[in-house]
């Protein structure tokens, strides 16, 4: 076994991971990704459950695979596609990544996804929790995937004090967990923390009673369960104020493609943009599609607001009806008129797909 910063005993190490390992095979729940090894489909659940919870990634998945069933299959698959097929998740830089360590996957490594830390480590999008997560549960390698559940479970038990968004306390959990682990048994093991952090070990109102290394869980003793794990606070998203314009021809409306880098990249949305300061929204608008297609328009009425926020931003976009009083407006592949019946075809952002529903209603 690894030794780990934290001071536990082997007699204490063997009897928590046996009693986490134990309690898993009795009580986990029966998800479609836990009834293969496949590490390709392992690494999809694993991507998807970043920041998603379990009910929601259940439906997205089984699409997924019926879609793209293979590394192959999702490698050679059009970007629009996997874009729509990840469609409401969000952070869509994360799927962008799965294609491209598919693609890795196919002509470094002959198909198979890495057996091997070193190797795995080098694919696009797979840091240290997803590698750990695929190599312990396709391959049994006795490595530990620690992510927010495993953070919050070890600090309870072991009262670890130390900001766990410093990269020194990320190796401190990593060494813990591995020195944790059941010989032979990281498969079960990682994912009985994982579970009993999301379903016992829960950020408020944990349900001590029910778990099963309760006896060894030195928060509990000390009565401040919800103390852990300790986490600098982050600052808030920044708000920001969006301006849209909903143009329309006829049964069509006019929409965009973002460009390839950067936020949302690659995506559809309505015209618009951020508001320019010391603009009101509307002359913003009026602004921006001057400067990207060369024609006037006047808001003539505030069709929605919407907010979403990101992990940085807050936006509260406002999207106002507008028609063109000068100038036409000259569509190409990034810059089209579409039937609003046709809008499902395209991949939205959220905040821009709760429009394309306004829409709908409507129609």
């Amino acid at each position: 076994m690894r030794r780990t910063q934290v001071d536990v005993n082997i007699q204490t190490a063997r009897a928590v991971g046996g009693k986490i390992y134990d309690w898993y095979e009795m009580v986990k729940r029966d998800l479609p990704w836990r009834r293969t090894r496949d590490p390709y489909k392992i690494w999809v659940s694993e991507v998807m459950l970043q920041q998603t919870r379990v009910e929601t990634v259940i439906p997205y998945w089984n699409r997924f695979m019926e879609l793209f069933p293979t590394i192959e299959a999702l490698a050679d698959a059009p970007e629009p596609d996997i874009l729509k097929a990840w469609e409401g998740l969000g952070y869509y830089s994360r799927v962008r990544n799965l294609q491209k360590g598919a693609q890795v996957v196919r002509e470094k490594f002959a198909g198979r996804v890495p057996d091997t830390l070193d190797e795995i480590s080098t694919l696009p999008g797979v840091g240290p929790y997803t590698a750990g997560a695929i190599l312990s549960i396709a391959y049994d390698v006795d490595v530990p995937a620690v992510d927010g559940n495993v953070f919050r479970v070890l600090s309870r038990i072991f009262l670890i004090e130390e900001d766990i968004m410093k990269p020194k306390t990320r190796r401190t959990f990593e060494g813990l967990a591995e020195f944790l682990i059941p010989t032979g048994r990281a498969a079960s093991f990682n994912q009985g923390l994982m579970e009993l952090g999301a379903t016992i070990c829960i950020p408020k109102n944990p349900r001590c009673q029910s778990c099963p290394v309760q006896e060894h869980c030195r928060a509990l003793d000390e009565g401040m369960q919800e103390a852990f794990p300790v986490k600098e606070k982050k600052k808030p998203p920044r708000p920001v104020d969006m301006t849209a314009a909903l143009l329309r021809d006829g049964d069509r409306v006019l929409i965009r493609r973002r460009p390839d880098k950067g936020l949302l990249a690659g995506m559809w949305e309505f015209p618009g943009g951020e508001r320019v300061e010391g603009l009101s929204l509307e002359e913003s608008l009026i602004t921006h599609l001057t400067e990207a297609f060369g024609v006037t328009v006047a808001p003539q009425r505030l069709f929605a607001q919407v907010q979403h926020t990101f992990s940085h931003l807050q936006w509260d976009m406002r999207v106002f009806e507008c028609a063109i009083v000068q100038g036409q407006v000259r569509e190409h592949d990034d810059l089209k008129w579409v039937a609003v019946g046709e809008l499902d075809a395209y991949t939205f952002p959220v905040a821009h797909g709760k429009v394309v529903k306004e829409l709908g209603g409507l129609v």
